[in-house]
């Protein structure tokens, strides 16, 4: 059976180099592309089908950071695929934070919730009993513990959202594993890097990239987390994608590195989680979900109403 890969904000950054790296490796895989913009996405696929001519590449236009896309999308996809692999890309960079339409934080609903509650739809095609799938989660070294709460979940009054969440998905891997295993569907974490992304280069004036990035091309000499680049940040979702699902730790972020000499490899490192918490916040997030649910279907019924 042929690999299906789904891969989230695939038109750019991480996400594209990780799909040109995939191709590159397998040619015969279908390649999904879930993108919120899809003029970029598209002009992604065009971009891939230049070097990979043969190859299969969709397109699913999906905005995590809204519920209701996340499950207009998921039913779509479910109607034309079955899944192998699924791989998230970026997250939000900035730490400016505010509520979606539907009451969500907004770091919080695209770097963890959109997603999850994206899993849960393609549940049914990711725990399948002839083969084992693979979540991936793109994670952070600025995951810290001490940014994220159970009791504020969500980040509604600290100042690190970027850093709540991302010690969310480290938590949410650890309970997916917990739960999925048994039925096929494993889960695990990678750490990028430090990399240059248009996300990145936004966060302040072009000339002062162009000031510094020679200083950090010299930083990488003695510093391996400067992979700098989205093809060097890429290397741990490849790599992953390699391994069976089975064999990896449940309990390791897997790291992009990248040597002085420009060598990529991928290292292992224990994530400071533990099995209560991050049990508690599986529990959670179902809450959530059906509070989510149950405000789509209002809006649904409200609709049909004014109609």
């Amino acid at each position: 059976m042929k690999k299906v890969v789904l891969v989230t904000g695939a038109n750019s950054g991480i996400g594209l180099a990780l799909c040109e790296r995939l191709l590159s490796q397998d040619a015969q895989l279908q390649l999904c592309l879930a993108c919120r913009n899809m003029q970029r996405a598209e002009a992604a696929r065009q971009a891939l089908l230049v070097s990979h001519p043969q190859a299969q590449v969709s397109l699913l236009h999906l905005d995590v950071g809204n519920m209701r896309s996340v499950v207009r999308a998921a039913e779509e996809f479910k109607q034309k695929n079955v899944v192998h692999m699924f791989a998230t890309a970026e997250g939000i960079l900035t730490q400016e934070d505010k509520v979606t339409p539907i009451g969500l934080q907004e770091v919080f609903a695209t770097n963890l919730f959109g997603h999850f509650l994206l899993v849960r739809e393609l549940e049914p095609l990711l725990c399948q009993t002839d083969h084992n799938s693979l979540v991936i989660w793109t994670s952070s070294s600025n995951a810290q513990r001490s940014a994220f709460s159970l009791d504020d979940m969500q980040h509604q009054k600290g100042h690190e959202p970027y850093s709540s969440s991302k010690y969310a998905s480290d938590l949410l891997s650890f309970a997916l594993n917990h739960r999925y295993n048994s039925r096929g569907l494993y889960s695990s974490v990678i750490c990028p890097g430090l990399v240059m992304t248009n996300l990145t280069y936004g966060i302040l004036p072009s000339f002062f990239w162009t000031l510094i990035m020679p200083i950090m091309w010299l930083i990488r000499i003695f510093t391996n987390t400067f992979t700098l680049s989205p093809y060097n940040g890429a290397e741990a979702l490849f790599w992953l994608f390699m391994q069976k699902p089975e064999s990896l730790d449940p309990m390791a972020k897997y790291h992009s590195l990248t040597s002085g000499l420009g060598n990529n490899y991928t290292l292992p490192r224990k994530m400071d989680i533990d099995e209560r918490n991050s049990e508690a916040l599986y529990v959670k997030l179902l809450e959530l979900e059906d509070t989510v649910r149950k405000k789509l279907r209002d809006e649904d019924l409200d609709i049909k109403a004014k109609i």
